[in-house]
């Protein structure tokens, strides 16, 4: 059986698409300050994202 390790930054970048796709960008961002996830650069998760659209 194989075990793939997932890289935890294309994990966060994956689920802040998905929480943007949901959510009004000021809810992200409070749950994002709730969890202390503030190491992440909100502006480039918020390019990626729209580049990907």
């Amino acid at each position: 059986m194989e075990i793939k390790v997932i890289n935890e930054q294309e994990n966060l970048q994956e689920v802040m698409q998905v929480l943007l796709t949901h959510l009004e960008p000021s809810k992200v961002m409070k749950f994002w300050a709730a969890c202390k996830l503030s190491e992440g650069d909100y502006l480039q998760v918020k390019e990626n994202y729209l580049l990907k659209k």
